[in-house]
């Protein structure tokens, strides 16, 4: 989780430049125009991909120790993979035209929305071969991959950005899962070499078939979240103008960015030792309330920053021009809090292979999140996303809990509650003074922040155990405090 989690915070740093650079030199216009492209991308590959980047990392990590299984596994998965994508690649290639039209109501963007049907085809290539290295848990060859390719694709598209304005926004889409690709594959080589396969179409139909069904769910599950933003965002372009759809992507940018740095930790180790375990109640419980509590003492302290520090911090990683997001970054991260813990639990649905179920449950924030905004968004205007972030992730994680309660006989420790009401109480506290008195906010943060990372500190310390110099110091560190572990 920490090396995934330090691979997150190099990826954050990385997207402030990209973002910044771009910010300054194409505006709101440009933020909300690649957010556009990036949610058509997201959303053709997730359905191409038939959750098979979920149901396949479970057989993956069902299979490390049966290496017949295993290697027919890889095989069928990048054979689909291949098949999957190129279909994928001619179907937007041929409906770029309608595409166009139905995102921005004209058909001058034609050809780069064409060009994303390329990069779908190689990012599903590059899924063949993270989800080998994340369901063999090689977590740190995963880290070296996203940030390598993170950091090619960011200087490939600055560079054409500077020289080719709005058209070069495609090299974004494009680059980075091209070099995902590459060194990926550069990792995965060095693996131990799979058995020789040779599987006929029939035997390939038989393996493929199950991840394919089960996937299918989860796909649906995730592509309803992706579906949901994109036709979010297409509304505001439609009824506010790109300037606002942009200002509603740097909101969602810098949330969905810092949130990643716990998430995708979570979901790089969390979700195939979970998948190990999920038979076995009690321990799948007792990992569930160990990754809460980590999560939420690592996430939460930037959760409060974030709020406080907001009107800064999006002048900061952006410009004065994008003044409307404040508060929009301000109730998504109160929402944070609710996503994450949802996470941890919906996990377990992942793991125990309940597609269906997962579908859902998803299904219930994307409803809500979705109905809000076409609802309101007339009366109330673009902050009305906020608002039906918060309400539809705290459906989502009460639902969550309902399932894991019934099929795990999941509960609460009273320290994971406990933590989960205090930063749930900062949060909205925090969020009241930042909308009545800013400054008092910006100066109550870091404050907040301060105190409930030393106390977050301490408890991943506590999951870590005193190994090595770091901890061994922090040890002695507490314990001179009067507060020993």
């Amino acid at each position: 989780m920490l090396i995934i989690g330090t691979s997150q915070v190099v990826n954050i740093l990385i997207s402030i430049v990209r973002i910044k650079v771009l910010a300054l030199l194409l505006g709101p216009s440009g933020v909300g125009l690649l957010s556009v492209y990036n949610s058509l991308l997201e959303m053709v590959e997730k359905t191409a991909g038939l959750g098979m980047q979920s149901s396949g990392l479970r057989e993956i990590a069902t299979s490390r120790d049966d290496e017949a299984r295993l290697s027919r596994v890889r095989h069928v998965i990048f054979v689909a993979y291949l098949i999957q994508g190129t279909l994928a690649m001619i179907a937007v290639w041929l409906l770029r035209e309608r595409i166009t039209i139905w995102l921005f109501g004209e058909a001058t963007r034609m050809t780069e929305v064409g060009l994303i049907g390329i990069a779908i085809l190689i990012g599903l290539l590059s899924y063949a071969q993270t989800t080998l290295l994340q369901g063999l848990r090689k977590i740190s060859d995963l880290g070296r991959v996203t940030v390598f390719s993170n950091f090619i694709g960011t200087l490939a598209g600055l560079a054409a950005l500077w020289l080719q304005g709005e058209s070069g926004l495609i090299w974004f889409i494009l680059v980075q899962p091209l070099a995902t690709v590459f060194i990926a594959l550069h990792y995965t080589r060095h693996l131990p070499i799979p058995a020789a396969v040779r599987l006929s179409l029939f035997e390939t139909w038989n393996v493929w078939k199950p991840m394919a069904k089960l996937g299918v769910a989860f796909m649906l599950g995730g592509l309803a979240t992706v579906a949901t933003l994109l036709i979010i965002r297409t509304h505001i372009t439609q009824e506010l103008g790109l300037d606002a759809a942009g200002h509603f992507a740097a909101a969602w940018g810098i949330t969905m960015t810092y949130v990643a740095f716990i998430l995708v930790a979570m979901g790089g180790e969390y979700y195939p030792r979970l998948t190990e375990v999920i038979n076995d109640k009690v321990a799948a419980v007792q990992l569930m309330n160990d990754q809460a509590q980590l999560g939420l003492a690592i996430s939460g302290p930037v959760f409060l920053l974030l709020i406080g520090l907001a009107p800064w911090i999006i002048t900061l990683l952006y410009s004065a021009k994008f003044d409307p997001a404040v508060p929009l970054l301000q109730w998504l991260m109160v929402g944070n809090v609710f996503k994450y813990v949802g996470s941890v639990i919906g996990f377990s649905i992942v793991a125990a292979g309940r597609a269906k179920t997962f579908l859902f449950v998803e299904l219930s924030f994307n409803i809500v999140f979705l109905g809000m905004v076409f609802v309101f968004m007339p009366h109330i205007g673009l902050e009305v996303t906020a608002y039906a972030f918060v309400l539809g992730y705290l459906l989502h994680m009460c639902m969550v809990y309902l399932v894991a309660r019934r099929t795990l006989s999941f509960r609460w420790q009273s320290f994971s509650f406990s933590l989960m009401a205090l930063h749930t109480s900062l949060g909205v506290a925090l969020l009241i003074l930042a909308l009545i008195a800013p400054l008092a906010a910006a100066i109550a943060s870091p404050l907040l922040a301060a105190t409930t990372g030393l106390f977050g500190l301490r408890i991943v310390l506590s999951k870590v155990g005193k190994y090595g110099r770091l901890p061994t110091l922090l040890y002695g560190i507490f314990a001179k405090l009067g507060w020993p572990i």
